[in-house]
């Protein structure tokens, strides 16, 4: 990622994108990814990029296939606007921490939907698990962005490739309800200092300091731990008022708020289902998720067999009672 680095800051320098006004016009999600620059004359980038998130994908690798990676030519007026904006904010914060702004490369999943509201109106936070902002995953751990990928109606996932101002990380504990940083010394949040596994960036920085660079599109085969919106669960059915119910022993207020929000979003058509998957996920953690669902069965499950067990006791004592009354019609 070093040489993506190196490649980001000799464009910055020595590239001008041109700018339109594009965003202007009303266009499709699919429209808005593909005026995205392809990369066919920049193979050495387009290598690099495609390398990285594959080496970060361990054994799945050998099943995931890059379909195509497209970067962000910054040809509107309102994206470079975002460049600039990025570029004074990384500058401040380099001053601050004696020239280091740690700016870092970071994976970002989102939906084909909501990579198109990302480039067209900026980034938009979630009340999650360590508080309300938009989590990163870094850059040599693209696995742990496809936990959270979504595939469209064809089966494509996609992650964006991100730019973002760390600056100082402070360590935050899951539950908290932290929204911007503890104090004027710090810059954004960590789950681990030593061995990140997410970053936070704040509500309040999240569209000053990530620039969304690359979007990578792939396709992955026999990973069951991602979302797929074209599948109907065949597990037994939670129902959404019992998953909050549960939810709310473990989260903030904040954060079961924010899923109820979301829930209701669905209901009423303005987001997809496998969107609220998604922000759920994120929310809550695939962990928590998981031991409630599990939970959840195991009690359908002996629920279940108590209703048969029941049920063959209750046949074994009818069929007493017929044979008794069958001796009895037999005496008379």
């Amino acid at each position: 990622m070093e040489a993506v680095a190196a490649m980001a800051v000799r464009r910055e320098e020595g590239e001008e994108a041109s700018v339109s006004d594009c965003e202007s016009v009303t266009t499709t999600h699919n429209e808005r990814i593909d005026r995205l620059m392809r990369m066919d004359e920049d193979q050495k980038r387009r290598g690099i990029i495609e390398k990285a998130f594959l080496s970060g994908l361990g054994p799945l690798r050998q099943n995931t296939s890059v379909v195509d990676i497209r970067r962000n030519g910054h040809t509107s007026f309102t994206s470079q606007a975002r460049l600039q904006s990025f570029r004074i904010f990384g500058r401040a914060v380099e001053k601050k921490h004696a020239g280091n702004a740690n700016v870092r490369f970071a994976w970002y999943a989102a939906s084909k939907e909501e990579i198109s509201t990302i480039f067209s109106h900026g980034f938009t936070h979630t009340n999650g698990l360590y508080g309300s902002g938009v989590y990163l995953y870094p850059h040599h751990s693209s696995i742990e962005s496809m936990n959270s990928s979504v595939a469209d109606e064809n089966g494509v996932r996609r992650l964006l490739l991100c730019r973002v101002i760390l600056g100082k990380m402070e360590v935050v504990r899951p539950g908290s309800q932290q929204c911007h940083p503890s104090s004027e010394d710090f810059d954004s949040g960590v789950d681990n200092l030593s061995a990140p596994k997410r970053y936070i960036v704040w509500s309040s920085h999240m569209n000053t300091h990530i620039l969304p660079e690359y979007v990578v599109t792939f396709r992955a085969k026999g990973y069951p731990n991602m979302q797929d919106p074209l599948k109907k669960p065949t597990s037994p059915w939670m129902p959404f008022s019992t998953l909050i119910s549960v939810l709310s022993k473990f989260l903030p207020p904040q954060s079961v708020n924010s899923i109820a929000k979301h829930h209701r979003d669905h209901r009423e058509n303005k987001i997809p289902r496998h969107e609220l998957i998604r922000l759920v996920r994120q929310i809550a953690g695939d962990r928590l998720l998981t031991a409630i669902i599990k939970s959840h069965r195991a009690k359908q499950l002996n629920s279940t067999n108590g209703f048969h067990r029941r049920k063959a006791q209750n046949g074994t004592r009818n069929r007493r009672m017929d044979s008794i009354q069958q001796h009895r019609i037999d005496f008379c």
